[in-house]
């Protein structure tokens, strides 16, 4: 559908953005004055009505189409919240099934499988409902009444949600995970939103090491001083295995002498690409007790790597991977990405193949989304770049679900970003025993996560308010470098916000 205006009722961001969320959901376009449109307008207006006698909020939303000659085509829905919602939260959702329904129901548009369940994490709301005592079929009746979320995508986060219970129940507020950010690689890749840089040369890079080394002992007195526990390490990035071999060893160990104890539970480096990868860096991360992997071969076909942008071979992701193993690296992650520009899902079931005979301990596939920052995204608009249909990418994650369930992996993550191809998502599978401490902590926020590095993310738990606080360092690098003192004066003071006095126990 392509309309040439948009208007809504209110100017309160929130409500734009989840009325949006649904447009774009419906691939409705807003076209502008000047481009061809099927409608004139299309107008939303949501309104409260009176609360239920039992005090449960009730909605309507109100869609509007105008055609180019002036008539109007008019659809409402009502919808009643939950008594175990908070007043804000019920609005909202309300208003995204409100327009959810109008779109499916009355303008006979195909039902999505996560239904509203767009941009969150899923697991978070069951996690929520098994502490109010519902078991695993009150749920996921639930997820189908309050969210529109079919059957098959219900049946699939609820036993994930009771899987996650014991590793988040091995964390209290004392217990915090330490992300470190590189944020280089040796080149970027066409779908690539995330803030990182090309490799600089050694003065500059000397110049970050500095000031990492600064960051990193501002964090380590932070959890000396609030009494933290140190459960996870992770190295991310960017490629952290981008840096040179004296660099890569100068920095990780000073990440393993600051934090690095009794206490970690996990110990995790992001490789991701086998161009990166020399046998010095595969004995550091062995000296300094790394006990998880990421190799991120994306794509085994070859014409795929070479379109996207790497460097690499499939043969040089299986002489990495045989390597690390070798080494005795007790954990091996591999990610993979579905939808990438010109494969089909026979190409898929081959890159299954090749993945599963190396028996990686966990794989984790990642729905292409078209971040506005890619340059894909940008290529797209301009030279017209084939990507897989939504109907392809979902067969595609077919294909790879079968194979890796064939394997005895279950999932056991999960995450949903905007603009993913076929409205699908980021899941993470593994063996028995294989789980990600870091990767459940993450994605619930169930737990304190401490950002050191370019670009990262502090995100504080705090159990007095109920939610989660959060700072950032730059997303640029030379804003972070300029600016170190600032952005660990700023992460500082939310840990003393939340901890202070041991107020968040």
């Amino acid at each position: 559908m392509r309309v040439r205006t948009f208007t809504l009722n209110t100017k309160r961001e929130i409500v734009s953005k989840i009325t949006r969320e649904i447009l774009t959901l419906f691939h409705v376009e807003i076209t502008g004055s000047e481009g061809t449109a099927d409608y004139a307008q299309l107008s939303v207006v949501n309104r409260r009505l009176l609360d239920t006698p039992e005090g449960f909020v009730r909605m309507e939303s109100t869609l509007m189409l105008f055609d180019p000659n002036g008539n109007l085509r008019r659809f409402s829905c009502e919808s009643t919240g939950a008594g175990d919602e908070r007043d804000g939260a019920a609005v909202n959702r309300l208003i995204k099934l409100n327009l959810y329904r109008i779109f499916c129901e009355q303008l006979a548009m195909p039902q999505a499988p996560w239904g509203i369940l767009h941009g969150v994490r899923p697991t978070k709301i069951v996690h929520r409902w098994i502490r109010y005592g519902l078991d695993a079929l009150q749920i996921e009746k639930r997820l189908q009444r309050d969210y529109e979320c079919s059957v098959e995508k219900a049946h699939e986060i609820v036993p994930m949600a009771f899987r996650q219970i014991p590793f988040l129940r091995m964390s209290d507020a004392q217990t915090i995970s330490i992300y470190v950010g590189i944020p280089f690689c040796l080149t970027r890749c066409l779908y690539c939103s995330f803030p990182s840089n090309l490799l600089p040369n050694e003065r500059h890079l000397r110049e970050f090491m500095e000031i990492l080394k600064k960051d990193l002992l501002a964090a380590k007195r932070d959890v000396m001083r609030f009494g933290f526990r140190v459960q996870n390490i992770y190295i991310g990035g960017g490629t952290p295995t981008s840096l040179p071999d004296d660099f890569f060893a100068e920095m990780i160990g000073m990440v393993y002498n600051a934090f690095y104890g009794d206490h970690v539970y996990e110990f995790t480096v992001e490789a991701g690409r086998p161009d990166s990868m020399t046998p010095r860096k595969i004995a550091e991360m062995k000296r300094r007790s790394v006990s998880r992997v990421s190799v991120n071969p994306q794509t085994m076909q070859l014409r795929t790597l070479r379109r996207i942008g790497r460097q690499h071979t499939p043969d040089d992701v299986r002489r990495m991977y045989h390597a690390l193993r070798k080494a005795g690296i007790p954990h091996i992650n591999m990610d993979l990405i579905l939808g990438l520009p010109g494969e089909t899902a026979e190409d898929v079931r081959d890159t299954m193949e090749q993945v599963a005979a190396l028996s990686p301990d966990d794989i984790t596939l990642h729905a292409l989304a078209l971040k506005r920052g890619s340059r894909l995204r940008l290529l797209m608009d301009e030279q017209h770049v084939e990507l897989p249909s939504g109907a392809e990418t979902c067969k595609m994650f077919s294909v790879a679900m079968k194979r890796v369930e064939s394997l005895g992996m279950k999932p056991y993550y999960l995450y949903r970003q905007g603009y993913m191809r076929g409205d699908l998502e980021n899941v993470g599978c593994c063996r028995d025993g294989a789980e990600s401490m870091y990767n459940i902590q993450i994605m619930e926020e169930h737990q304190t996560i401490i950002g050191i590095g370019g670009a990262a993310a502090t995100k504080v738990v705090d159990a007095r308010a109920g939610r989660l606080k959060s700072t950032f360092h730059a997303k640029d690098l030379m804003t972070y470098l300029r600016d170190i003192d600032y952005y660990t004066e700023r992460r500082r003071t939310l840990l003393e916000e939340v901890y202070g006095d041991g107020r968040n126990s």
